[in-house]
């Protein structure tokens, strides 16, 4: 066997960057064994019984000699299963037992199971743009998910024993499935199937139009869950950029990301017993949580009242900040989390308070206790407050007679465009400023009396200003008028189920 040494190249992911590593493989004399070197984690020091088992399942020898192996930047701790594969090809390269072609011009990512193959790891969508802004080719898994970009080559190798063939990856390897050959999803649930809740239905798509929060306070069955996951019809397809910027979130927690390849923004809903760091992210190593997992797109919390305080009001920062920024001792970590929050609750511990057919039976106390623990905070920090009824039973016979989604969302893209030529000619990138909102008289005098009425806090005042300038988007006019603000109002304040 002969000695010698060889230089892959791989990655390692944290947060949502990706850092290039080199993995380095010196074979020579000593006694026998491989060592890893280079703040590996437990998923790396335990490739070399894989790497092992890999190489002779392959037919190739696996050396008599000492191995090491160096992943540099030696001070950057790497985390998963990625590395199996550019280290088996750097032991087989260094011994001369495959063409060194092989290990050049090209960035490998792969675990190896004990049989030989090749099997995908989280975080391909991420190394694969690593490997563009390097100006290499990718190498990964078969199964790996179809990657979205044209400008950079992808190889897919399914077994270690294809590196026994000479001329490196491109030249033996088939070329990975690309985002083209994704078939479409399903087409989106329908509002059409929502029987009445024509108001919750406009609420929606004011919603929808301006990217706002959305908080549906109701008894059990009136409707709330089924409004909410109709939520995705009415939205617009990501854009490349959005759709990029949500498919790197998904690959590197091990999300399938075919459907947002397909233009669909992602729809989370979370369970009510999720831990804040299930919800905000965190673990080790870092994953990213369900706040960036919905990065834009739909975070629906249902029972919102019975989510833990302190998980509540995780969400706050990253509600305004449109990231989340998770502090550890070795260094920050950023996701994004720029997404829409719909949430849905119970007025009251049994559920019927302001019900006119259910009697309640909580006391006033237990229903405020029960809806304070949403916290003011972060329901100030929601757009849009709004109280479902239940609807009569000859109205849910009905049902397929409303308002379709495909109405809803000709509104949502014609308030939209107007919006975006209107922040062009202004010269605004936002829109939410009260200066460039363009109020009348009458509108401000209105919003003023009913912010002093109501005790307002400045935030609140902002974002119904907000809301009332995504109304007059829809209805195409250049001013924000009184009625624009009357409507905004009336899903500010609230004075029916939830009034306690």
């Amino acid at each position: 066997m002969q000695f010698g040494q060889c230089a892959v190249t791989s990655a390692t992911v944290r947060g949502v960057e990706v850092i290039p590593v080199t993995v380095e493989v010196v074979v020579s004399g000593g006694l026998p064994g491989m060592a890893i070197v280079g703040m590996p984690d437990a998923a790396i020091q335990e490739a070399r019984e894989r790497v092992k088992a890999a190489i002779r399942a392959a037919g190739f020898t696996v050396p008599n000699e000492k191995i090491v192996v160096n992943l540099a930047p030696s001070g950057l701790k790497k985390a998963g299963s990625g590395f199996d594969l550019p280290i088996a090809l750097g032991i087989l390269a260094a011994t001369q037992q495959i063409d060194p072609a092989w290990t050049k011009g090209a960035l490998f990512v792969g675990e190896l199971s004990l049989d030989g193959r090749v099997r995908p790891v989280a975080g391909a969508l991420a190394c694969a743009i690593c490997a563009r802004s390097l100006g290499l080719d990718f190498v990964c898994a078969s199964e790996s998910d179809p990657v979205p970009l044209d400008d950079v080559r992808i190889f897919a190798i399914g077994h270690l024993g294809s590196a026994a063939h000479e001329g490196g990856a491109a030249a033996c390897l088939s070329r990975h499935r690309r985002a083209r050959d994704v078939a479409k999803a399903a087409a989106p649930l329908d509002y059409r199937e929502v029987a009445g809740h024509e108001v919750a239905k406009r609420a929606f798509q004011i919603a929808a139009a301006g990217g706002h929060g959305l908080l549906m306070m109701g008894p059990p069955g009136s409707g709330k869950t089924m409004l909410a996951s109709r939520m995705a019809s009415i939205l617009p397809p990501l854009a490349p950029d959005e759709m990029l910027e949500a498919a790197v979130v998904h690959s590197v927690a091990g999300e399938p990301i075919e459907s947002l390849i397909g233009g669909a923004r992602p729809f989370r809903r979370p369970h009510h017993s999720a831990s804040l760091a299930g919800l905000v992210g965190g673990g080790s190593p870092i994953r990213p949580g369900e706040i960036s997992l919905a990065h834009h797109g739909v975070l629906f919390l249902d029972e919102l009242a019975e989510f833990k305080s302190s998980v509540l009001q995780g969400i706050r920062q990253p509600l305004e900040a449109g990231t989340v920024t998770l502090t550890r001792a070795d260094g920050n970590v950023v996701f994004p989390a720029r997404f829409m929050l719909v949430a849905a609750s119970n007025p009251c511990p049994c559920g019927y308070y302001g019900d006119d057919d259910h009697a309640c039976t909580c006391t006033v106390p237990q229903i405020r206790t029960y809806q304070n623990r949403i916290g003011g905070p972060l329901m100030d920090r929601i757009d849009l407050h709004l109280d479902v009824r239940r609807i009569p039973p000859a109205q849910v016979l009905a049902s397929g007679t409303g308002t379709s989604s495909e109405e809803l969302r000709a509104g949502v893209l014609r308030g939209r465009a107007f919006a975006s030529r209107r922040r062009a000619a202004e010269g605004d990138a936002s829109g939410r400023g009260s200066a460039r909102c363009r109020m009348t008289d009458a509108a401000q005098s209105f919003l003023v009396s009913v912010a002093e009425l109501h005790s307002m806090s400045g935030r609140a005042i902002v974002r119904t200003l907000s809301v009332a300038r995504t109304i007059a988007d829809m209805a195409e006019s250049e001013t924000v008028g009184e009625e624009h603000v009357a409507e905004a109002v009336g899903y500010r304040v609230r004075d029916g189920i939830g009034g306690c």
